[in-house]
């Protein structure tokens, strides 16, 4: 299975994460996007730890439940790796070589920079065009992951009655992502220094686009999780019950200071940290804007506390705010989980490229 590769036909987005599986189908009409069908499905603990997938039975029957949910009839789809289990390497070729020559003079490279033997990992390539400095050459992302990283998602995928077509990165998804929400953020933000803090259930990640083009990632363990067990422990509930009330409220009234007000202190130091790690291993100065996105971005009041803590103008990431809606997606749903939906709605759009 092959990253990158780009096919002509609509694909369902599906974005596996720790707690869910999202799907979405994108349609378009002249430059407008339409939210064909949509779903989100919760994932049984400890089906996906830490982004890989430990049980794909699991992740299988999860997906044919959102695949019904969503009541869509494609059967092509666009899945996505963690961005921490790929390594990626731009390299430089002359720009004369047959496409053969330039398959077999990557495998070469590859071989100089992957520390696994190369029968145990799928590669694949992208050409990024010519090579500033040396127009003599050509700039090729090369881009590798061990197999049971994809033939996994391809397998969860079979188990659902679904074919994969792409198996994309999750940084690069965010980045096909971008412009969707571009117009939330000031006027030139495209030449701007985005970070977009992905706060999940079990994982913070990190993606930081400067003019519109992904040059960081980083993870961290902290997530919705933590809360939702602080809830647990606190109130005496299921961990069903505590990620209820967490979502739906009727907490008791120390709930907001004692413990989701203690959570959102540390899910800003999470995001500082961070960042403090990008602004050292880089050139940049500073972040223009913060973007909250995942699950979590969706607790009340969050983009300006993190805000006021950071001193970083922050919004809640809404990839659908000039998308239209087919009649079989009702808005509440859609507008509930949308701060979660940017992986899956880079992974959709690859429908269009």
């Amino acid at each position: 299975m092959l990253f990158l590769k780009r096919k002509k036909q609509i694909l369902l987005g599906i974005d596996i994460s720790t707690a869910a599986i999202k799907l979405l189908e994108l349609g378009k009409t002249d430059t407008r996007y339409r939210v064909e069908s949509f779903g989100v499905v919760p994932l049984p603990q400890d089906a996906v730890v830490e982004k890989t997938i430990v049980n794909v039975e699991a992740i299988g029957n999860s997906v044919k439940a959102v695949v019904a949910q969503s009541g869509t009839k494609l059967r092509h789809v666009a899945v996505a790796v963690a961005a921490s289990a790929v390594i990626p390497k731009l390299i430089s070729l002359p720009n004369n070589l047959t496409e053969d020559e330039m398959e077999a003079q990557i495998e070469l490279e590859a071989d100089q920079f992957i520390p696994y033997p190369l029968d145990e990992v799928s590669l694949d390539f992208e050409i990024q065009g010519i090579n500033e400095k040396k127009p003599e050459l050509v700039d090729v992302l090369v881009v590798a992951s061990r197999k049971e990283n994809v033939e996994d998602r391809v397998a969860a995928m079979e188990l659902a009655g679904l074919k994969t077509v792409i198996v994309d990165i999750e940084s690069y998804a965010l980045e096909n992502a971008f412009p969707l929400i571009v117009d939330q953020l000031p006027a030139g933000a495209e030449k701007m220094t985005i970070a977009i803090a992905d706060i999940g259930a079990t994982m913070t990640t990190l993606n930081v686009l400067h003019s519109s083009r992904h040059v960081y990632s980083r993870e961290q363990a902290f997530g919705g999780k933590q809360l939702t067990e602080e809830i647990q422990r606190r109130y005496g509930l299921s961990y069903e019950e505590a990620g209820l009330a967490k979502k739906v409220g009727g907490l008791p009234d120390n709930y907001l200071p004692e413990v989701l007000d203690p959570f959102k202190q540390a899910l800003a130091q999470q995001v500082s940290r961070a960042l403090q790690f990008f602004l050292s291993s880089s050139s940049q100065k500073g972040i223009d804007h913060l973007v909250l996105a995942g699950g979590c971005a969706s607790i009340s009041g969050l983009d300006h506390f993190v805000q006021q803590s950071l001193g970083i103008p922050t919004i809640i990431a809404n990839p659908f705010i000039n998308m239209s809606l087919s009649s079989r997606v009702k808005p509440l749903n859609i507008s509930n989980d949308s701060s979660a939906m940017l992986t899956a709605c880079g992974l959709a759009l690859r429908s269009f490229d």
